[in-house]
Protein backbone atom coordinates (compact mmCIF):
# COMPACT_ATOMS: atom_id res chain seq x y z
CA UNK A 1 0.00 0.00 0.00
CA UNK A 2 3.08 2.55 1.03
CA UNK A 3 4.77 1.60 -1.98
CA UNK A 4 1.43 2.30 -3.89
CA UNK A 5 0.91 5.63 -2.28
CA UNK A 6 4.79 6.43 -3.06
CA UNK A 7 4.13 6.01 -6.74
CA UNK A 8 1.66 8.02 -7.05
CA UNK A 9 3.45 10.82 -5.62
CA UNK A 10 6.76 10.44 -7.41
CA UNK A 11 5.09 10.67 -10.93
CA UNK A 12 4.90 13.87 -12.60
CA UNK A 13 0.85 14.16 -11.62
CA UNK A 14 1.75 14.99 -7.91
CA UNK A 15 -0.52 13.43 -7.05
CA UNK A 16 -1.44 12.97 -3.31
CA UNK A 17 -3.55 11.57 -0.94
CA UNK A 18 -4.82 12.88 2.89
CA UNK A 19 -4.82 9.96 5.01
CA UNK A 20 -7.28 10.68 7.78
CA UNK A 21 -9.92 10.69 5.08
CA UNK A 22 -8.38 7.21 3.48
CA UNK A 23 -9.53 3.75 4.76
CA UNK A 24 -7.47 0.82 3.98
CA UNK A 25 -7.85 -2.80 4.09
CA UNK A 26 -11.82 -2.83 4.29
CA UNK A 27 -14.39 -4.44 2.78
CA UNK A 28 -17.63 -1.83 2.62
CA UNK A 29 -16.64 1.86 1.55
CA UNK A 30 -19.60 4.62 1.73
CA UNK A 31 -18.94 6.62 -1.41
CA UNK A 32 -21.00 9.42 -2.68
CA UNK A 33 -24.32 8.19 -0.62
CA UNK A 34 -23.58 4.31 -1.74
CA UNK A 35 -22.06 1.48 -0.26
CA UNK A 36 -19.81 -0.48 -2.33
CA UNK A 37 -19.26 -3.96 -1.45
CA UNK A 38 -17.64 -7.17 -2.45
CA UNK A 39 -21.31 -7.86 -3.20
CA UNK A 40 -22.41 -4.92 -5.49
CA UNK A 41 -23.90 -1.87 -4.73
CA UNK A 42 -26.65 -0.50 -2.01
CA UNK A 43 -27.87 1.97 -0.81
CA UNK A 44 -26.55 3.90 2.27
CA UNK A 45 -28.62 2.30 5.22
CA UNK A 46 -28.45 5.25 6.98
CA UNK A 47 -30.63 7.36 4.36
CA UNK A 48 -32.97 4.00 3.74
CA UNK A 49 -33.91 4.63 7.83
CA UNK A 50 -34.27 8.07 7.06
CA UNK A 51 -36.84 7.42 4.70
CA UNK A 52 -38.90 5.39 7.12
CA UNK A 53 -39.55 9.17 9.28
CA UNK A 54 -40.42 11.16 6.39
CA UNK A 55 -43.52 12.82 7.18
CA UNK A 56 -45.86 13.28 4.06
CA UNK A 57 -44.65 16.38 2.19
CA UNK A 58 -47.11 19.44 2.87
CA UNK A 59 -46.09 21.84 0.23
CA UNK A 60 -44.19 21.92 -3.34
CA UNK A 61 -41.13 22.26 -1.86
CA UNK A 62 -41.61 19.03 0.54
CA UNK A 63 -42.72 17.34 -2.73
CA UNK A 64 -39.55 18.43 -4.68
CA UNK A 65 -37.53 17.34 -1.95
CA UNK A 66 -38.84 13.60 -1.97
CA UNK A 67 -39.01 13.07 -5.94
CA UNK A 68 -35.02 14.66 -5.55
CA UNK A 69 -33.84 12.01 -3.16
CA UNK A 70 -35.67 9.34 -5.00
CA UNK A 71 -34.35 10.61 -8.57
CA UNK A 72 -30.42 10.18 -6.78
CA UNK A 73 -31.67 6.41 -6.30
CA UNK A 74 -33.52 5.54 -9.67
CA UNK A 75 -31.56 2.55 -10.65
CA UNK A 76 -32.52 0.83 -7.30
CA UNK A 77 -36.38 1.33 -7.37
CA UNK A 78 -37.84 -0.58 -10.50
CA UNK A 79 -40.90 1.42 -12.03
CA UNK A 80 -40.00 4.43 -10.22
CA UNK A 81 -41.66 6.44 -12.66
CA UNK A 82 -45.05 5.16 -12.32
CA UNK A 83 -44.51 4.86 -8.48
CA UNK A 84 -43.87 8.87 -8.25
CA UNK A 85 -46.56 9.58 -11.46
CA UNK A 86 -49.44 10.76 -8.60
CA UNK A 87 -46.73 12.84 -6.97
CA UNK A 88 -45.34 14.43 -9.30
CA UNK A 89 -49.12 15.44 -10.66
CA UNK A 90 -49.29 17.79 -7.51
CA UNK A 91 -46.15 19.85 -9.04
CA UNK A 92 -48.96 21.39 -12.34
CA UNK A 93 -48.04 24.73 -12.62
CA UNK A 94 -51.40 27.33 -11.42
CA UNK A 95 -53.30 24.77 -9.17
CA UNK A 96 -53.51 24.71 -5.11
CA UNK A 97 -51.16 22.29 -3.11
CA UNK A 98 -53.37 19.39 -2.37
CA UNK A 99 -51.50 15.68 -1.33
CA UNK A 100 -54.69 13.61 -2.72
CA UNK A 101 -55.44 9.83 -1.35
CA UNK A 102 -53.67 8.77 -4.66
CA UNK A 103 -50.55 10.42 -3.65
CA UNK A 104 -50.48 9.45 -0.38
CA UNK A 105 -50.69 6.15 -1.19
CA UNK A 106 -48.10 6.57 -3.57
CA UNK A 107 -45.52 8.14 -1.11
CA UNK A 108 -45.63 5.10 1.66
CA UNK A 109 -45.39 3.03 -1.47
CA UNK A 110 -42.19 5.04 -2.71
CA UNK A 111 -40.81 4.81 1.35
CA UNK A 112 -41.50 0.89 1.36
CA UNK A 113 -39.57 0.36 -2.17
CA UNK A 114 -36.88 1.96 -0.35
CA UNK A 115 -36.38 0.06 2.23
CA UNK A 116 -37.03 -3.59 -0.14
CA UNK A 117 -34.24 -2.01 -2.49
CA UNK A 118 -31.99 -4.42 -4.09
CA UNK A 119 -28.23 -4.31 -4.42
CA UNK A 120 -26.95 -3.85 -8.18
CA UNK A 121 -24.23 -6.53 -8.64
CA UNK A 122 -20.79 -5.67 -10.06
CA UNK A 123 -21.15 -6.12 -14.36
CA UNK A 124 -18.77 -8.54 -15.62
CA UNK A 125 -17.02 -7.20 -19.12
CA UNK A 126 -16.80 -10.92 -20.53
CA UNK A 127 -20.32 -11.20 -20.34
CA UNK A 128 -23.59 -9.85 -23.05
CA UNK A 129 -25.46 -6.47 -22.25
CA UNK A 130 -29.10 -5.75 -22.85
CA UNK A 131 -30.79 -2.77 -23.27
CA UNK A 132 -34.48 -2.86 -22.71
CA UNK A 133 -36.86 0.24 -23.09
CA UNK A 134 -40.71 0.62 -22.37
CA UNK A 135 -43.34 3.93 -22.56
CA UNK A 136 -46.82 4.37 -21.82
CA UNK A 137 -48.89 7.70 -22.00
CA UNK A 138 -47.09 8.43 -18.38
CA UNK A 139 -43.79 7.25 -18.22
CA UNK A 140 -40.43 6.01 -20.68
CA UNK A 141 -37.46 4.49 -19.28
CA UNK A 142 -35.29 1.85 -20.03
CA UNK A 143 -32.93 -0.80 -18.68
CA UNK A 144 -29.66 -1.68 -18.79
CA UNK A 145 -28.92 -5.03 -18.06
CA UNK A 146 -26.25 -7.56 -17.55
CA UNK A 147 -26.18 -11.52 -17.96
CA UNK A 148 -24.91 -13.79 -16.13
CA UNK A 149 -23.42 -16.98 -16.34
CA UNK A 150 -26.78 -18.83 -15.51
CA UNK A 151 -28.45 -17.37 -18.11
CA UNK A 152 -29.94 -14.92 -16.72
CA UNK A 153 -30.04 -11.35 -15.94
CA UNK A 154 -29.87 -8.02 -13.29
CA UNK A 155 -30.32 -4.26 -13.99
CA UNK A 156 -27.32 -2.10 -13.31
Amino acid sequence: MWATLGRCWKNEHRLFAKLEKCSFHVTEVEFLGFMLTPRGVHMDTRKVEATLRWPSPTSIIGVQSVLGFANFYRCFIPQLSQIVHPITSLLKKNKKFLLSAEAELAFQELKQAFTSAPILRHPRPDLPYVVETDASSIAMGAVFRKRTLRRDSFIL
